[in-house]
């Protein structure tokens, strides 16, 4: 059979003899053309425009900083709010039926999971540790975790490990039930996540002594505070991950569950939440990261533990004990990251076939070392196997202070480096920002987050640049700005190098792991010891703390980006000849972008959190005004410290964050 295809009459003709389509087509066409063009200039047209306002505003409005007249004191209301809750703090209704049972609840499980461990003894703990590890991700672990608890016995920190792993359990659970239902609500509305989105940004950003002061104020020093506190840091992660995974629910698998006729709440229980089951593993896992982070901070008001001990040791710059402290606070962290990790691995798998006869063994081999210990009377850690490594450690930091500190013939000293850095770089920028007017700073910002963004990200940015001037804090978020501009170039610059390196050099890269992971694992208050030791008192070490800080995750992101480049696109040059050098600048970089923006974005977040922390050894500015308002109970200095440093980080992370821009067409411009 033979079909015969008719060709479409073809649309009206003008006097011309062209059609209205073949007009319609070439008209997109052009105007599609032009769009194109404009977006190819687009960085030339904002260049020329910025700097004509830039002209005009120098001569309609001149230089100088934040006026006044914009800037909204905020003292008046903030202190009125503060001696209304210290008066009102042992009388009032909801202090004293609701505020204080939450008080109570939080200091009698506390108590309860402390006393438990105690209960269990040192023999007890460290089996039940090693059994754990066994049954979820095999021998390996098991053994690290025995030696990790034992490490904590031998430097004579048993007891303030368990007042800390105490702390840490109540503070996890809490912060997995709040989080993991701010998830669910988020995971199963739209309305719900558009409202939480921007409240779980802030807490995330918000710095950690943000959260210490209205707490303080509430449920004064002690327990309580340090426990809510750390869940309102800790909480975000596991809501943000609950949420991803029950979103992101195989449809196909939804449909099915559906067409059965399961209703909203078996669909939950039977496919939403076993599906999500890898994220929300991963978030416990953030989540116990995060509040052992916070374990440290929360020392100041009265969390006790570890975090005492090194906040204790920061006041006296005495390095031995800090590390003696801080080194099981890494071993907590590197146990429990490894345990939760691979649980979210095994998650979903089918259970050995022998797997609850492992169960009950476990729990009567923990239980039997448990009622030996009890028995034979050595709850405690002997205090004959304890090894004092502070003495050695202060030793080793005296030498290097002696003979590194200044004075070295050609290089100079730490402390003439920290000089220089300060001389040299850190005051030519504060001075040069700060000189800037203040409406050329705002020009500024909108300038590059519109090459980057959009229009809505560079109003973001201006915004949040403009409510640090009117929270009246303008010249030290300048301050800040500049410890963190300085601190990040270096951070990319030894942080993209090392990464690269690695990525390029499989033997470097196993190499690097074991201390990226230590790095990455350590507390932030733990980098200021030896970085003071070394450095002095000043913004130079807090910059120095923060480049530390930051460096691992500027490392693994740009490792794995590199890493991941198409091997077809690498052999590729390789067979036109091109060099190793011609490789990497040509090829691998550029396929890596992504992974390299990521790698700025969390180098200035994870930068801005530690020179915050640095007003505690001398950086000033925000982080000063943040610690002084923790110290003092100003609730108003501290409060505007940390709504300005949220918007500084805001500003940051819409600068660094590029978003996609869509053309007419509907393609990706």
């Amino acid at each position: 059979m033979t079909v015969t295809l008719t060709p479409a009459p073809p649309g009206p003709r003008t006097a011309g003899g062209t059609t209205t389509a073949d007009k319609t087509t070439t008209a997109v066409k052009a105007e599609t053309g032009a769009l194109r063009a404009l977006t190819r200039h687009r960085g030339r047209l904002i260049g020329a425009v910025t700097a004509v306002a830039l002209l005009l505003g120098a001569l309609l409005l001149g230089g100088g900083s934040w006026p006044a007249s914009l800037a909204v004191d905020l003292s008046g209301p903030l202190d009125r709010t503060s001696d209304w809750i210290i008066d009102n703090r042992d009388s009032h209704p909801l202090f004293l039926y609701f505020l204080g049972h939450v008080s109570n609840v939080v200091v009698l499980s506390v108590r309860a999971v402390y006393l438990v461990l105690l209960a269990l003894g040192w023999a007890g703990v460290t089996a039940a540790a090693g059994l754990v590890a066994w049954r979820v991700a095999g021998v390996r672990l098991a053994l690290t975790s025995v030696a990790a608890f034992a490490v904590c016995g031998l430097l004579g920190m048993w007891v303030p490990t368990m007042q800390t792993l105490a702390l840490m359990v109540v503070a996890v659970g809490a912060s997995v039930l709040v989080g993991g239902l701010l998830g669910l609500a988020a995971g199963l509305s739209d309305r719900m996540h558009r409202i939480l989105r921007p409240v779980l940004d802030t807490m995330q950003v918000l710095p950690a002594f943000a959260y210490l002061l209205p707490v303080v104020l509430v449920f004064g020093i002690g327990v309580p505070a340090a426990v809510l506190a750390t869940v309102v840091y800790a909480a975000p992660p596991m809501a943000r991950l609950t949420a991803l995974g029950l979103r992101g629910a195989d449809a196909g698998v939804m449909e099915a569950v559906a067409s059965l006729g399961a209703t909203g709440r078996q669909r939950l229980l039977s496919a939403r939440l076993p599906l999500a089951r890898k994220e929300l593993l991963l978030g416990v896992n953030q989540s116990i990261m995060m509040a052992l982070g916070m374990a440290v901070i929360a020392s100041v008001i009265g969390a006790g533990g570890l975090g005492d001990r090194v906040y204790q040791a920061l006041a006296s710059v005495d390095v031995g004990a800090a590390l003696a402290a801080g080194v099981p606070i890494v071993l907590l962290a590197v146990v429990l990251d490894r345990v939760t990790a691979a649980a979210g691995e095994r998650a979903g798998t089918a259970p050995a076939p022998r797997a609850r006869l492992g169960r009950a063994v476990a729990l009567a081999a923990t239980a039997a070392v448990a009622v030996a210990g009890r028995l034979t009377d050595r709850l405690s850690w002997p205090t004959a196997w304890t090894v004092d490594i502070a003495g050695p450690v202060n030793g080793t930091v005296d030498w290097m202070t002696a003979h590194l500190y200044s004075g070295v013939p050609l290089v100079g000293g730490t402390a003439d480096w920290a000089a220089r850095f300060t001389t040299w770089i850190l005051n030519p920028l504060r001075d040069g920002l700060q000189w800037l007017p203040w409406w050329a700073v705002l020009l500024t910002v909108g300038a590059l987050a519109l090459l980057i963004g959009t229009w809505r990200t560079a109003a973001t940015a201006v915004l949040a640049m403009a409510a640090i001037g009117a929270l009246g804090v303008w010249d030290p978020a300048l301050d800040t700005l500049s410890q963190v501009l300085a601190a990040v170039a270096v951070t990319l610059l030894i942080g993209v190098a090392l990464g690269v390196a690695a990525a390029r050099r499989s033997r470097l890269g196993r190499a690097l792991r074991p201390v990226l992971d230590v790095f990455q694992t350590l507390p932030q208050f733990v980098y200021l010891i030896p970085v003071v030791a070394l450095f002095g008192v000043g913004r130079a070490p807090a910059v120095a703390a923060a480049v530390v800080y930051a460096l691992p995750a500027v490392v693994r992101i740009t490792a794995q980006g590199v890493s991941a480049v198409d091997p077809a696109a690498m052999e590729s040059s390789r067979s036109l000849g091109a060099t190793g050098r011609q490789q990497l600048l040509q090829v691998q970089l550029p396929l890596a972008r992504p992974a390299l923006l990521l790698a700025v974005n969390q180098g200035v977040v994870l930068v801005l959190a530690v020179v915050v922390i640095g007003g505690l050894v001398g950086g000033g500015a925000l982080g000063y005004d943040a610690v002084f308002g923790l110290a003092q109970g100003d609730l108003a200095t501290g409060l505007v410290a940390g709504a300005a440093i949220v918007c500084l980080g805001l500003t940051l992370d819409r600068l660094t964050q590029p978003t996609e821009r869509r053309d007419l067409a509907g393609k990706e411009a």
